[in-house]
Protein backbone atom coordinates (compact mmCIF):
# COMPACT_ATOMS: atom_id res chain seq x y z
CA UNK A 1 0.00 0.00 0.00
CA UNK A 2 3.02 2.65 0.08
CA UNK A 3 3.12 2.64 -3.33
CA UNK A 4 0.33 4.76 -3.34
CA UNK A 5 1.59 7.19 -0.27
CA UNK A 6 4.89 8.99 -1.20
CA UNK A 7 6.85 9.51 1.46
CA UNK A 8 7.77 13.54 0.95
CA UNK A 9 4.60 14.00 0.01
CA UNK A 10 0.50 14.43 0.46
CA UNK A 11 -2.37 13.13 -0.74
CA UNK A 12 -5.00 15.40 -0.67
CA UNK A 13 -8.94 14.67 -1.50
CA UNK A 14 -11.16 17.84 -3.08
CA UNK A 15 -14.49 16.61 -2.04
CA UNK A 16 -17.57 18.18 -4.04
CA UNK A 17 -21.25 17.99 -3.98
CA UNK A 18 -23.14 17.69 -7.22
CA UNK A 19 -25.48 20.12 -7.46
CA UNK A 20 -26.28 20.51 -3.58
CA UNK A 21 -29.41 21.71 -2.94
CA UNK A 22 -30.81 20.87 -5.49
CA UNK A 23 -29.60 17.26 -4.99
CA UNK A 24 -31.03 17.42 -1.66
CA UNK A 25 -34.21 18.34 -2.17
CA UNK A 26 -34.49 15.51 -4.89
CA UNK A 27 -33.14 13.35 -1.90
CA UNK A 28 -36.07 14.54 0.23
CA UNK A 29 -38.54 14.14 -2.35
CA UNK A 30 -37.94 11.40 -4.98
CA UNK A 31 -40.95 12.95 -7.51
CA UNK A 32 -38.35 15.70 -8.22
CA UNK A 33 -35.45 13.28 -9.54
CA UNK A 34 -34.84 12.96 -13.06
CA UNK A 35 -36.35 16.27 -13.46
CA UNK A 36 -35.37 19.86 -14.16
CA UNK A 37 -35.02 21.65 -10.96
CA UNK A 38 -33.96 25.01 -9.55
CA UNK A 39 -33.74 26.35 -5.92
CA UNK A 40 -34.11 30.14 -5.72
CA UNK A 41 -34.73 32.82 -3.11
CA UNK A 42 -37.61 34.33 -4.58
CA UNK A 43 -39.44 33.39 -7.73
CA UNK A 44 -41.97 36.27 -7.85
CA UNK A 45 -39.48 39.16 -7.47
CA UNK A 46 -36.64 40.78 -10.15
CA UNK A 47 -34.15 40.06 -7.56
CA UNK A 48 -35.16 36.39 -7.76
CA UNK A 49 -32.33 34.25 -9.03
CA UNK A 50 -31.15 31.29 -9.13
CA UNK A 51 -29.20 29.61 -6.41
CA UNK A 52 -28.59 26.09 -7.99
CA UNK A 53 -30.14 23.85 -10.63
CA UNK A 54 -29.94 20.03 -11.07
CA UNK A 55 -28.30 18.64 -14.29
CA UNK A 56 -31.49 17.81 -15.99
CA UNK A 57 -31.67 21.81 -15.75
CA UNK A 58 -28.37 22.70 -16.71
CA UNK A 59 -29.08 21.09 -19.73
CA UNK A 60 -31.35 23.87 -21.33
CA UNK A 61 -28.63 26.55 -20.20
CA UNK A 62 -30.07 27.15 -16.69
CA UNK A 63 -27.01 28.58 -14.37
CA UNK A 64 -26.00 29.87 -10.78
CA UNK A 65 -27.04 33.27 -10.67
CA UNK A 66 -29.54 33.18 -13.33
CA UNK A 67 -32.54 35.85 -13.21
CA UNK A 68 -35.61 33.32 -12.77
CA UNK A 69 -37.01 34.84 -15.60
CA UNK A 70 -34.21 34.19 -17.84
CA UNK A 71 -34.20 30.40 -16.71
CA UNK A 72 -38.44 30.09 -16.90
CA UNK A 73 -37.89 31.21 -20.71
CA UNK A 74 -34.67 28.79 -20.97
CA UNK A 75 -36.70 26.10 -19.61
CA UNK A 76 -40.17 26.33 -19.18
CA UNK A 77 -41.04 23.30 -17.54
CA UNK A 78 -38.54 24.03 -15.02
CA UNK A 79 -39.57 23.11 -11.31
CA UNK A 80 -38.45 26.19 -8.75
CA UNK A 81 -38.75 25.60 -5.68
CA UNK A 82 -37.48 28.05 -2.36
CA UNK A 83 -34.54 26.57 -0.18
CA UNK A 84 -34.87 24.61 2.76
CA UNK A 85 -31.68 26.00 4.80
CA UNK A 86 -32.42 22.98 7.35
CA UNK A 87 -32.14 20.32 5.49
CA UNK A 88 -28.87 21.68 3.36
CA UNK A 89 -26.87 22.23 7.22
CA UNK A 90 -28.37 18.95 8.33
CA UNK A 91 -26.66 17.06 4.92
CA UNK A 92 -23.36 19.23 5.45
CA UNK A 93 -22.98 18.56 8.85
CA UNK A 94 -23.09 14.70 7.89
CA UNK A 95 -21.15 14.57 4.98
CA UNK A 96 -18.76 16.27 7.26
CA UNK A 97 -18.71 14.13 9.64
CA UNK A 98 -18.30 10.91 7.20
CA UNK A 99 -14.81 12.65 6.03
CA UNK A 100 -13.64 13.69 10.13
CA UNK A 101 -14.21 9.85 10.55
CA UNK A 102 -11.66 8.91 7.68
CA UNK A 103 -8.70 11.56 8.47
CA UNK A 104 -9.13 14.31 11.36
CA UNK A 105 -7.24 16.52 8.98
CA UNK A 106 -10.26 18.01 6.94
CA UNK A 107 -10.56 21.46 5.97
CA UNK A 108 -14.24 22.81 5.15
CA UNK A 109 -14.62 25.67 2.44
CA UNK A 110 -18.13 25.87 2.04
CA UNK A 111 -21.55 24.21 2.91
CA UNK A 112 -20.83 21.95 -0.46
CA UNK A 113 -17.08 21.24 -0.18
CA UNK A 114 -14.34 20.37 1.93
CA UNK A 115 -10.16 19.20 1.53
CA UNK A 116 -9.08 16.20 3.45
CA UNK A 117 -4.94 15.01 3.64
CA UNK A 118 -5.45 11.31 3.66
CA UNK A 119 -1.42 11.16 3.84
CA UNK A 120 -1.81 8.99 6.95
CA UNK A 121 -4.37 6.82 6.10
CA UNK A 122 -2.29 3.75 4.41
CA UNK A 123 -4.44 0.92 6.74
CA UNK A 124 -7.47 2.24 5.09
CA UNK A 125 -6.53 0.97 1.71
CA UNK A 126 -5.71 3.07 -1.74
CA UNK A 127 -6.62 6.81 -1.69
CA UNK A 128 -8.90 5.54 -4.86
CA UNK A 129 -10.19 2.64 -2.48
CA UNK A 130 -10.91 5.37 0.13
CA UNK A 131 -12.68 7.45 -2.09
CA UNK A 132 -14.76 5.26 -3.94
CA UNK A 133 -15.77 4.40 0.14
CA UNK A 134 -16.32 7.74 1.08
CA UNK A 135 -18.60 8.55 -2.12
CA UNK A 136 -20.77 4.96 -2.19
CA UNK A 137 -21.39 5.35 1.51
CA UNK A 138 -22.72 9.39 1.14
CA UNK A 139 -24.68 8.22 -2.19
CA UNK A 140 -26.24 5.12 0.67
CA UNK A 141 -26.95 6.82 3.24
CA UNK A 142 -27.65 10.52 2.12
CA UNK A 143 -28.57 10.02 -1.30
CA UNK A 144 -26.60 12.81 -2.18
CA UNK A 145 -23.96 12.32 -5.56
CA UNK A 146 -20.12 13.80 -5.17
CA UNK A 147 -17.72 14.04 -7.04
CA UNK A 148 -13.77 13.46 -5.30
CA UNK A 149 -10.18 14.79 -6.82
CA UNK A 150 -7.68 13.25 -5.42
CA UNK A 151 -3.78 14.99 -6.05
CA UNK A 152 -0.66 15.89 -4.33
CA UNK A 153 -2.12 19.29 -3.38
CA UNK A 154 -5.08 21.12 -2.68
CA UNK A 155 -5.34 23.20 -5.76
CA UNK A 156 -4.54 20.12 -7.80
CA UNK A 157 -7.41 17.77 -5.96
CA UNK A 158 -9.65 21.55 -6.86
CA UNK A 159 -8.93 21.23 -9.95
CA UNK A 160 -9.40 17.32 -10.30
CA UNK A 161 -12.87 17.24 -8.71
CA UNK A 162 -14.53 19.74 -11.39
CA UNK A 163 -12.54 17.40 -14.18
CA UNK A 164 -15.81 14.82 -14.19
CA UNK A 165 -19.31 15.70 -12.40
CA UNK A 166 -21.36 13.96 -11.35
CA UNK A 167 -20.28 11.12 -9.33
CA UNK A 168 -16.86 11.37 -10.77
CA UNK A 169 -13.57 10.40 -9.20
CA UNK A 170 -10.46 12.01 -10.97
CA UNK A 171 -6.63 11.48 -9.82
CA UNK A 172 -4.48 14.27 -10.91
CA UNK A 173 -0.77 13.60 -10.69
CA UNK A 174 2.22 16.18 -11.54
CA UNK A 175 2.74 14.10 -14.41
CA UNK A 176 -0.85 14.38 -16.09
CA UNK A 177 -0.80 17.86 -15.91
CA UNK A 178 0.45 18.51 -19.64
CA UNK A 179 -2.15 16.08 -20.84
CA UNK A 180 -5.28 16.49 -18.60
CA UNK A 181 -4.84 20.12 -17.04
CA UNK A 182 -2.53 22.46 -19.58
CA UNK A 183 -5.02 21.88 -22.26
CA UNK A 184 -8.02 23.59 -20.59
CA UNK A 185 -8.75 26.70 -21.05
CA UNK A 186 -7.02 29.88 -18.98
CA UNK A 187 -11.03 30.60 -17.47
CA UNK A 188 -11.62 27.07 -16.22
CA UNK A 189 -8.46 27.38 -13.51
CA UNK A 190 -9.26 27.75 -10.60
CA UNK A 191 -8.39 31.62 -8.89
CA UNK A 192 -9.01 33.08 -12.21
CA UNK A 193 -11.97 34.99 -12.67
CA UNK A 194 -13.07 37.11 -15.87
CA UNK A 195 -11.09 39.79 -15.29
CA UNK A 196 -8.13 38.08 -14.69
CA UNK A 197 -8.61 35.94 -17.71
CA UNK A 198 -9.28 38.93 -20.08
CA UNK A 199 -5.89 40.10 -18.70
CA UNK A 200 -4.08 37.04 -19.47
CA UNK A 201 -5.90 36.86 -23.16
CA UNK A 202 -4.22 40.44 -23.91
CA UNK A 203 -1.11 38.95 -23.67
CA UNK A 204 -1.82 35.64 -25.53
CA UNK A 205 -2.37 33.27 -22.92
CA UNK A 206 -5.15 31.46 -23.71
CA UNK A 207 -4.60 28.08 -21.91
CA UNK A 208 -3.23 26.79 -18.38
CA UNK A 209 -0.51 25.57 -20.32
CA UNK A 210 0.60 29.40 -21.84
CA UNK A 211 0.58 30.49 -18.11
CA UNK A 212 3.31 28.12 -17.28
CA UNK A 213 5.03 29.36 -20.33
CA UNK A 214 5.08 33.11 -19.77
CA UNK A 215 7.58 34.76 -19.00
CA UNK A 216 7.09 35.38 -14.81
CA UNK A 217 8.45 38.38 -14.84
CA UNK A 218 5.99 40.09 -17.29
CA UNK A 219 2.83 38.22 -15.19
CA UNK A 220 4.32 39.72 -11.89
CA UNK A 221 4.25 43.49 -14.00
CA UNK A 222 0.26 42.52 -15.18
CA UNK A 223 -1.16 40.76 -11.81
CA UNK A 224 1.24 41.89 -9.49
CA UNK A 225 2.75 38.52 -7.31
CA UNK A 226 -1.12 36.75 -8.35
CA UNK A 227 0.12 36.14 -11.27
CA UNK A 228 3.48 34.21 -10.34
CA UNK A 229 1.04 32.45 -7.44
CA UNK A 230 -1.02 31.63 -10.46
CA UNK A 231 1.83 29.89 -12.77
CA UNK A 232 3.36 28.28 -9.29
CA UNK A 233 0.00 26.30 -9.14
CA UNK A 234 -0.74 25.91 -12.72
CA UNK A 235 2.98 23.91 -12.82
CA UNK A 236 1.49 21.59 -9.97
CA UNK A 237 3.07 23.62 -7.17
CA UNK A 238 0.62 23.96 -4.14
CA UNK A 239 2.54 23.69 -0.30
CA UNK A 240 -0.75 25.34 1.47
CA UNK A 241 -1.71 23.28 4.11
CA UNK A 242 -4.96 21.13 5.00
CA UNK A 243 -6.07 23.42 7.46
CA UNK A 244 -8.77 22.50 9.83
CA UNK A 245 -8.97 25.98 12.31
CA UNK A 246 -9.14 27.77 8.94
CA UNK A 247 -12.93 27.41 9.53
CA UNK A 248 -11.88 30.10 12.36
CA UNK A 249 -10.88 32.84 9.95
CA UNK A 250 -13.33 35.53 8.78
CA UNK A 251 -12.87 38.69 8.63
CA UNK A 252 -16.27 40.26 7.12
CA UNK A 253 -19.89 40.10 7.36
CA UNK A 254 -21.81 41.28 4.77
CA UNK A 255 -25.47 41.04 3.35
CA UNK A 256 -26.53 42.99 0.07
CA UNK A 257 -29.49 43.12 -1.60
CA UNK A 258 -31.35 44.17 -5.08
CA UNK A 259 -33.99 46.00 -5.06
CA UNK A 260 -37.48 45.15 -6.80
CA UNK A 261 -37.01 48.62 -8.92
CA UNK A 262 -34.69 50.39 -9.21
CA UNK A 263 -35.60 53.63 -7.00
CA UNK A 264 -34.97 56.85 -5.25
CA UNK A 265 -37.62 56.74 -3.02
CA UNK A 266 -36.04 57.67 0.63
CA UNK A 267 -38.65 55.49 2.64
CA UNK A 268 -37.71 52.10 0.61
CA UNK A 269 -33.88 52.91 0.69
CA UNK A 270 -34.54 53.29 4.96
CA UNK A 271 -36.27 50.48 4.66
CA UNK A 272 -33.97 48.38 3.40
CA UNK A 273 -30.94 49.24 4.99
CA UNK A 274 -32.64 48.77 8.45
CA UNK A 275 -33.14 45.13 7.34
CA UNK A 276 -29.71 44.82 5.92
CA UNK A 277 -28.20 46.66 9.80
CA UNK A 278 -30.60 43.67 11.49
CA UNK A 279 -29.41 40.91 9.19
CA UNK A 280 -25.70 41.73 9.88
CA UNK A 281 -26.08 41.97 13.37
CA UNK A 282 -28.16 38.73 14.22
CA UNK A 283 -25.01 37.19 12.21
CA UNK A 284 -22.52 39.49 14.51
CA UNK A 285 -24.70 38.05 17.38
CA UNK A 286 -24.45 34.25 16.71
CA UNK A 287 -20.98 34.25 15.29
CA UNK A 288 -20.51 36.27 19.24
CA UNK A 289 -18.29 39.00 17.46
CA UNK A 290 -17.90 43.05 17.25
CA UNK A 291 -17.20 45.37 14.55
CA UNK A 292 -15.26 48.55 14.34
CA UNK A 293 -15.89 49.57 10.89
CA UNK A 294 -19.27 49.31 9.06
CA UNK A 295 -18.75 49.25 4.61
CA UNK A 296 -21.53 50.43 2.53
CA UNK A 297 -22.10 49.77 -0.69
CA UNK A 298 -23.95 51.35 -3.03
CA UNK A 299 -25.11 49.80 -6.94
CA UNK A 300 -26.96 52.40 -9.02
CA UNK A 301 -29.16 52.38 -12.10
CA UNK A 302 -26.19 52.25 -14.58
CA UNK A 303 -24.50 49.08 -12.77
CA UNK A 304 -22.08 51.69 -11.19
CA UNK A 305 -20.76 50.72 -7.65
CA UNK A 306 -18.87 52.05 -5.02
CA UNK A 307 -17.94 51.29 -1.32
CA UNK A 308 -17.25 54.01 1.16
CA UNK A 309 -16.40 53.08 5.16
CA UNK A 310 -15.86 54.15 8.44
CA UNK A 311 -13.88 53.01 11.59
CA UNK A 312 -15.41 53.68 14.84
CA UNK A 313 -13.60 54.34 18.16
CA UNK A 314 -15.28 51.54 19.83
CA UNK A 315 -16.89 48.34 18.85
CA UNK A 316 -20.37 48.02 17.76
CA UNK A 317 -23.30 44.77 17.34
CA UNK A 318 -26.29 46.05 17.62
CA UNK A 319 -28.78 46.82 14.85
CA UNK A 320 -29.40 50.51 16.05
CA UNK A 321 -25.76 51.07 15.92
CA UNK A 322 -25.00 49.11 12.78
CA UNK A 323 -27.93 50.94 11.09
CA UNK A 324 -26.78 54.61 12.67
CA UNK A 325 -23.55 54.21 10.99
CA UNK A 326 -25.17 52.58 7.50
CA UNK A 327 -27.41 55.61 7.12
CA UNK A 328 -24.61 58.32 7.80
CA UNK A 329 -22.80 56.95 5.08
CA UNK A 330 -25.39 56.73 2.71
CA UNK A 331 -26.66 60.25 3.19
CA UNK A 332 -22.94 61.66 2.98
CA UNK A 333 -22.50 59.19 -0.82
CA UNK A 334 -25.85 59.09 -2.42
CA UNK A 335 -25.85 61.27 -5.84
CA UNK A 336 -29.49 61.33 -5.67
CA UNK A 337 -29.42 58.99 -8.79
CA UNK A 338 -31.92 55.80 -8.71
CA UNK A 339 -30.26 53.05 -6.73
CA UNK A 340 -30.53 48.95 -7.46
CA UNK A 341 -28.74 47.62 -5.13
CA UNK A 342 -27.38 47.91 -1.10
CA UNK A 343 -24.97 46.45 0.77
CA UNK A 344 -23.78 46.49 4.93
CA UNK A 345 -20.59 44.59 5.77
CA UNK A 346 -18.89 44.51 9.35
CA UNK A 347 -15.47 44.39 9.01
CA UNK A 348 -12.54 44.19 11.88
CA UNK A 349 -13.97 41.62 13.58
CA UNK A 350 -12.97 40.56 17.02
CA UNK A 351 -14.41 38.15 19.25
CA UNK A 352 -16.45 39.04 22.42
CA UNK A 353 -13.99 36.80 24.26
CA UNK A 354 -11.25 38.36 23.24
CA UNK A 355 -11.77 42.16 24.10
CA UNK A 356 -12.49 43.86 27.27
CA UNK A 357 -14.86 46.37 27.38
CA UNK A 358 -13.70 49.89 28.57
CA UNK A 359 -16.34 52.12 29.93
CA UNK A 360 -16.60 55.71 29.86
CA UNK A 361 -17.79 58.38 31.11
CA UNK A 362 -21.15 58.75 28.96
CA UNK A 363 -21.76 55.18 29.06
CA UNK A 364 -21.38 54.19 32.69
CA UNK A 365 -24.75 54.73 34.02
CA UNK A 366 -26.29 53.09 31.17
CA UNK A 367 -23.96 49.89 31.55
CA UNK A 368 -24.95 49.90 35.68
CA UNK A 369 -28.65 49.92 34.70
CA UNK A 370 -27.97 47.18 32.19
CA UNK A 371 -26.10 45.06 34.41
CA UNK A 372 -28.73 45.21 37.12
CA UNK A 373 -31.23 44.19 34.22
CA UNK A 374 -29.28 41.32 33.27
CA UNK A 375 -28.69 40.20 37.08
CA UNK A 376 -33.03 39.92 37.45
CA UNK A 377 -32.93 37.81 33.56
CA UNK A 378 -29.97 35.90 34.89
CA UNK A 379 -31.85 34.54 38.01
CA UNK A 380 -35.31 33.92 35.89
CA UNK A 381 -33.16 32.04 33.43
CA UNK A 382 -32.12 29.88 35.97
CA UNK A 383 -35.21 29.32 37.45
CA UNK A 384 -37.49 28.49 34.99
CA UNK A 385 -34.07 26.69 32.62
CA UNK A 386 -34.78 29.49 30.04
CA UNK A 387 -34.65 33.24 29.23
CA UNK A 388 -38.03 34.28 29.26
CA UNK A 389 -37.39 37.55 27.49
CA UNK A 390 -35.88 35.95 24.59
CA UNK A 391 -37.78 35.67 21.96
CA UNK A 392 -38.29 32.53 20.13
CA UNK A 393 -39.15 33.20 16.72
CA UNK A 394 -37.22 32.66 13.64
CA UNK A 395 -34.76 35.05 12.48
CA UNK A 396 -35.28 36.87 9.76
CA UNK A 397 -32.53 35.95 7.46
CA UNK A 398 -33.01 32.75 7.99
CA UNK A 399 -36.28 33.26 5.80
CA UNK A 400 -34.01 34.28 2.59
CA UNK A 401 -30.97 33.24 1.01
CA UNK A 402 -28.31 35.72 0.66
CA UNK A 403 -24.88 35.72 0.25
CA UNK A 404 -24.40 34.63 4.68
CA UNK A 405 -25.46 31.03 3.97
CA UNK A 406 -22.73 29.68 2.44
CA UNK A 407 -20.59 31.03 5.27
CA UNK A 408 -22.83 30.55 8.18
CA UNK A 409 -22.81 26.86 7.91
CA UNK A 410 -19.18 27.08 9.15
CA UNK A 411 -20.77 27.75 12.55
CA UNK A 412 -22.23 24.26 12.77
CA UNK A 413 -19.19 22.80 12.14
CA UNK A 414 -17.28 24.55 14.44
CA UNK A 415 -20.09 23.78 17.12
CA UNK A 416 -19.93 19.86 16.52
CA UNK A 417 -16.48 19.70 16.91
CA UNK A 418 -16.26 21.59 20.07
Amino acid sequence: MSKWYPKNGRVIFHLDMNSFYASVEAAYNPALKGKPLAIAGNPEERRGIIVTSSYEARKYGVRTTMPVWQARRLCPELIIIRPNFERYRHASKEMFKMMAEITPYVQPVSIDEGYMDISECQALGSPLEIAEALQSRIKSELDLPCSIGIAPNKFLAKMASDMKKPMGITVLRKRDLPEKLWPLPIEDMYGVGAKTAEKLRKLDICTIGDLVKTDTFQLKHTLGVNGERLQKRASGEDQSPVDPNAIYDFKSIGNSETLPEDTVDDSKITQLLRKLSRKVANRLERKEVVCQTIQLMIRYHNRKTITRSVTKAQYISEEADIFWVANDLFEQHWTGEPIRLLGVTAQGLVEKTAIAEQLDLFHYQDQVENEAIQGVIDQLTDKYGKNPFKSTKQKRDDIQPGTSFQKDFLDDFRNSNE
